[in-house]
């Protein structure tokens, strides 16, 4: 995002300062990597913008100082905690973007694997759907910004104004048509949903084995699943499991699933972790059968 700006790379660890304060000077981006929980308080008055303007220049609080600022500088942090907890005091200057991977983010993700794989069609229609409806907002965006500029452009009375009443007028004809396409699309979405929701299953119990994967990590830290590699056998199990039309066979996909996913992890770990393994993977996918049994019946025999 900021390389064609030549972003300056350092890390919380290093001595930084001459390349921040070349970075203020220029208006450079600047990413600062590996931060902790606690942050140098020298950073401070960049984190609170504490930026004074003068008549023709700006300068920054840097330590004990005054820095000469350009308006351009950028800041970012960085961090490889899996999950930082960050005092008020600092949660307060930043502003926090959290990239780790939510169930619900997975879970859609997975879904999406698998209805493209066993409806095609209907994955495709989706993805249609999605960007035809952004069109359609962005477009209305547009209408409602064209209506406030004729609005404050006209003079006098409005009704009086011929080039602004058929500005309106067309603006509301094209609105009514977006609002009608919207309404059939909602319709559409309503339809996809429901006949994705039967292949949901297998999506979450996607999202089960990932995180029984992850949580690995808590008895060697050598244990790292990245989540591309995680697809890459989802996407191979489920195009190993054999085809079907009906929704209860999903549960064989799953354990095709399974099988694979579990054979890759055992690859990888001491054989005395093997056995706390398998009782993660069978615990959580007990876990999983029970809840399938409550949604959705037919799972009960089949699984």
């Amino acid at each position: 995002m900021e390389k064609k700006n030549r972003l300056k790379t350092v890390k919380a660890s290093d001595d930084y300062t001459q390349i921040m304060e070349d970075a203020f000077l220029q208006g450079l981006p600047v990413l600062m990597e590996n931060v902790g929980e606690e942050l140098d308080s020298m950073l401070d008055g960049v984190l609170l913008k504490q930026i004074t303007r003068k008549v023709n220049s700006a300068s920054i609080r840097w330590g004990d100082s005054d820095v000469q600022f350009n308006m351009s500088f950028k800041f970012y942090l960085s961090t490889k905690l899996p999950n930082p907890h960050y005092l008020p005091e600092v949660s307060t200057k930043i502003i926090m973007l959290n990239f780790a991977i939510t169930p619900d983010g997975l879970e859609d993700q997975l879904l999406g694997i698998v209805v493209a794989r066993e409806l095609p069609e209907l994955e495709e229609k989706r993805q249609q759907l999605i960007i035809s409806s952004a069109a359609n907002n962005k477009k209305l965006k547009e209408i409602e910004t064209q209506i406030l500029a004729t609005l404050k452009s006209s003079s006098g009375d409005i009704l009086e104004d011929s080039a602004a009443i058929e500005v309106l007028s067309a603006s509301k004809i094209v609105s009514n048509e977006i609002d009608e396409k919207q309404k059939l699309a909602e319709i559409t979405r309503q339809e996809i949903n429901s006949n994705r929701e039967g292949y949901k299953p297998v999506a979450s119990h996607g999202v089960i084995l990932f995180f029984v994967m992850t949580s690995l990590s808590n008895l060697e830290a050598m244990y790292q699943y990245s989540l591309d590699w995680f697809i890459a056998l989802y996407e191979a199990a489920i195009a190993n499991s054999q085809y079907h039309d009906d929704i209860p066979s999903v549960s064989s996909t799953s354990k095709t699933i399974s099988r694979s996913i579990y054979t890759a992890t055992c690859a990888g770990l001491c054989l005395r972790e093997t056995s706390l393994c398998s009782l993660c993977f069978c615990a959580r996918a007990f876990y999983w059968r029970k809840l399938m049994v409550c949604f959705h019946p037919h799972f009960g025999s089949s699984y």
